[in-house]
């Protein structure tokens, strides 16, 4: 087979390949790498304050200076402030609360029940564009929606008679291309709305409070216009290029032992009828706690924007979303036989978020100390002075701030990790240029996620290489990324003009989050 071949060879794209795959793997852990972050933050800002470099925010009424971490002061702040910046982390509260409703969502196969029913009730023709839609949307389910949607899309493209690596390729590059954005609120949105606040607040008007749902009128835009492109792409570009291949449509060798089925069963079909209504019970309840004009989730003038308790209350609401209809599924599928069994699910929700938590005590006291230290002050007067000498202060800055982070995003494929990493200096460099931080937070979603399902960095792409060599046994990775390269550009380019037309029509990006300060 020709890709296959090709392959073999070490073609241009190999090479490519092996050397972001060298250059990757010289990088440390996420954890390490922001120790060393840590350590390289304390000898700089020390080396800076020694020289007495000080600069003035605007709109502050005084210098602000750089502060010196390995001094007396710095120690002081190092011993007694650890806990808290863990602890303290902004987006430690609404990612876990938010988690434990999904995490049991996911556990009584509320969500899995959800993908089974978009795909098995799609006509042949509509299922491109589900797979797309599902991908996009699938995000909810954080990482395991690399591992879930692919083989799922796989089987209902085989069982509609089309070529199931079509399935297979389309939804991981939705899952994966997709990744930083849906049609609904998701923990990431809560945990790069905390640390946008955090890194914000080194200023004097740090903005409008960055919330899970400040993009979330520009995330619905995004969902849907990558949704249908992806399912074009699947349908015009990807599935005729393995026709033309000769890709087999059957699995050689032995199948996997765990069989998946494209269609729910009957207890998951009374789940969801359950979960349905639920759903609608939910959204009633809160529709009347929140219409009649004296409601306490309404803000001192009896309305919700820009700042309401209402707003305040995203992540619980979200939290309730996915946590009464997860226990309605689970009930009558069987997932939930007792009172006992709901708080065993959400527990071991938490389980999976323990590499969160460590990573977290890590970022928090990188930012901590970054804050603490005024570097990032600093950084940020120098940074949008220089942009205005180069006549870059708007949209071309956040163009090439995109392109960054997704070259960045080849090595560093963690949300989190790269969102703290680059926010902490842009998020205030772009608010003294004028910018919200919701925009900048806006922009990072673009680069984020197009290059991640193109980078051999990415461990997803090890579990969807061994799915794709049941069909093409010879495949390797540079296969894989052939394959998938027809997504990210188209990807990229089609985000970013949907955010170029929110910049230009001066859109709102969310309830109460516009563009400009």
């Amino acid at each position: 087979m020709a890709d296959t071949a090709a392959s073999a060879k070490q073609t241009r794209l190999d090479r490519v390949l092996n050397l972001v795959e060298r250059a990757g793997n010289r990088l440390p852990e996420p954890f390490l790498l922001f120790a060393l972050l840590f350590v390289l933050v304390a000898v700089v800002s020390t080396a800076v304050a020694a020289f007495g470099v000080s600069v003035r925010i605007p709109g502050a009424a005084e210098d602000t200076p750089v502060r010196a971490a390995l001094s007396g002061e710095g120690l002081r702040y190092l011993f007694t402030e650890l806990p808290a910046n863990f602890i303290g982390f902004p987006p430690l509260e609404t990612v876990v609360t938010i988690m434990l409703g999904v995490g049991l969502a996911e556990r009584t196969g509320l969500l899995t029940a959800l993908i089974r029913a978009a795909f098995g009730g799609a006509p042949r023709w509509v299922l491109p564009y589900a797979v797309g839609f599902v991908g996009i949307t699938s995000s909810v389910m954080a990482d395991s929606a690399m591992i879930i949607v692919p083989p799922l899309a796989a089987l209902v493209f085989k069982a509609a008679g089309r070529h199931p690596v079509a399935g297979l390729l389309g939804g991981f590059a939705a899952a994966g291309a997709g990744y930083s954005t849906a049609p609904v609120v998701t923990s990431l949105d809560a945990l790069f709305s905390g640390i946008s606040n955090e890194v914000a607040s080194i200023l004097p008007d740090p903005g409008t409070t960055v919330t899970p749902v400040s993009n979330y009128y520009f995330n619905a835009v995004s969902s849907i216009v990558l949704a249908l492109l992806a399912g074009f792409l699947i349908d015009r570009i990807i599935e005729p290029r393995l026709v033309r291949a000769g890709v087999p449509r059957e699995e050689s060798g032995e199948a996997a032992p765990e069989q998946l089925t494209a269609t729910p069963s009957a207890a998951e079909r009374r789940g969801l009828r359950w979960a349905g209504i639920a759903a609608a019970v939910l959204v009633v309840a809160v529709l009347a706690l929140v219409l009649w004009p004296g409601s306490p989730l309404r803000n001192d003038a009896g309305g919700f924007l820009p700042e309401s308790p209402l707003l305040d209350s995203v992540t619980t609401l979200i939290f309730l979303a996915f946590l009464v209809p997860g226990i309605a599924f689970g009930v009558p599928s069987g997932a939930v036989t007792g009172a006992g069994d709901v708080p065993k699910l959400m527990a071991a929700s938490l389980r999976d978020l323990t590499g969160f938590l460590v990573l977290a005590f890590m970022l928090g006291q990188f930012i901590g100390l970054f804050n603490w230290t005024n570097l990032g002050a600093a950084l940020a007067v120098g940074g949008a002075d220089l942009l205005r000498a180069l006549g870059l202060a708007g949209f071309p800055a956040f163009l090439g701030f995109m392109v960054l982070a997704s070259v960045l995003n080849l090595f560093i494929i963690s949300g989190s990790s790269l969102w703290t990493l680059m926010a902490a200096v842009f998020v205030p460099m772009f608010a003294l240029l004028g910018f919200e931080p919701g925009f900048a937070q806006a922009a990072f979603r673009v680069g984020d996620s197009a290059t991640q399902i193109m980078t051999p960095l990415n461990p997803y792409m090890i579990i969807i290489l061994g799915y794709l060599r049941r069909y093409e046994p010879q495949a390797g990775l540079g296969t894989l990324v052939a394959r998938m390269a027809p997504f990210v550009v188209p990807f990229w380019l089609l985000w970013a003009l949907v955010l170029t037309s929110f910049y230009f029509a001066d859109l709102p990006l969310g309830p109460g989050m516009g563009i400009r300060l």
